[in-house]
């Protein structure tokens, strides 16, 4: 499917908008580091609470998430929450930096994994991309970073980070089960399937993070306005608010482009985390990320290029080809 500018809405204003609500929803996700790091709270505390607010933030701006409910969308919603629960508590423990750029391992675990559960073949730069993604994680995981009133554990908070990656792993194979599964189905054919099982998947993975991490957080003992400004924004915007911007722009941008726009946030978590609290990840860590984050980008447009293009006779036609918000080689909404 191929993006035409809506009646009566000029053809670069359609083109610009995605792109812009792509950046928005990067710029949000990208401060979930250094916000969560502004509380006094608890990482499960954290972890509990802003997946309760952003649940009920998603069921009132997104009403497609309350159907579609069922099983399959249950298991897969158990991986995200671990996603959410294992990010938050990272952050705790370890730097901003290190969590988002150990989260981003993901692809790794995806491509071993994909020749078992999705019968993918593994190709050769395939090999070479998992090569460079281990490359990257050395650095995290030989404890080069001391630690600091922000990140009080790293090597700790590097093996939850490596966890919150594993995690997201699961939740990404598990979204194009839901998406075989539904494949031939009536709602499939009119691309209503695949989002609303997505949906799904968001607010019943943060009603499980809610619901697991509550016995941890509670009593919440002496809490501060502070902390529940921190908490609703973490709920609402940084997750709520930048998932439906993901979701509303990443059908109609291409899978390449919209990987590189959403580069904006592992590239500003660490520097948020910088200005706001002084974090300063180390030399080895900022290496160790970039491999990762390159290597993520690479493999994006190397599957974005096997694919084919948009009809040359389309004049309202986009560059590149449709992705979905699971699938464009991004850290995930967390």
């Amino acid at each position: 499917m191929y993006y035409t500018a809506p009646m009566g809405v000029p053809v670069q204003m359609a083109i610009l908008l995605p792109r812009l609500h792509l950046l928005g929803a990067a710029l949000l996700f990208s401060t979930g580091g250094a916000a969560i790091k502004a509380t006094a709270l608890t990482g499960w505390q954290v972890a509990s609470l802003r997946s309760g607010v952003a649940a009920l933030a998603i069921a009132l701006l997104a009403p497609a998430a309350l159907r579609g409910w069922n099983g399959r969308v249950l298991l897969v919603g158990c991986g995200y929450a671990a996603t959410m629960i294992c990010f938050v508590v990272a952050n705790k423990l370890t730097t901003a930096a290190n969590a988002i750029f150990l989260q981003s391992t993901a692809p790794l675990y995806i491509l071993l994994a994909g020749p078992w559960l999705l019968h993918e073949r593994v190709r050769g730069r395939d090999v070479l991309l998992m090569a460079v993604v281990a490359a990257g994680m050395v650095p995290f995981l030989i404890g080069t970073d001391a630690a600091s009133p922000t990140a009080p554990d790293p090597a700790r908070g590097n093996l939850v980070a490596l966890a919150s990656g594993l995690a997201w792993a699961s939740t990404v194979v598990g979204i194009r089960w839901l998406a075989s599964t539904s494949a031939g189905s009536p709602q499939a054919k009119r691309g209503e399937a695949r989002c609303g099982e997505a949906y799904a998947t968001v607010l019943v993975g943060n009603l499980i993070a809610c619901a697991a991490c509550l016995p941890l957080a509670l009593p919440l003992g002496a809490t501060r306005a502070r902390d529940w400004a921190v908490i609703g924004y973490l709920g609402v915007f940084q997750i709520g608010v930048a998932y439906l911007l993901l979701s509303s722009a990443v059908r109609h941008v291409g899978a390449l482009e919209a990987s590189v726009l959403l580069l904006v946030e592992p590239a500003l978590n660490p520097l948020w985390a910088w200005l706001a609290h002084g974090e300063r990840p180390s030399e080895w860590a900022l290496a160790g990320g970039a491999l990762i984050v390159v290597a993520t980008v690479v493999k994006t447009w190397w599957d974005a290029a096997a694919l084919p293009g948009p009809p040359p006779t389309d004049p309202a036609a986009r560059a590149g080809t449709t992705a979905e918000p699971w699938s464009v080689g991004r850290p995930p909404p967390v």
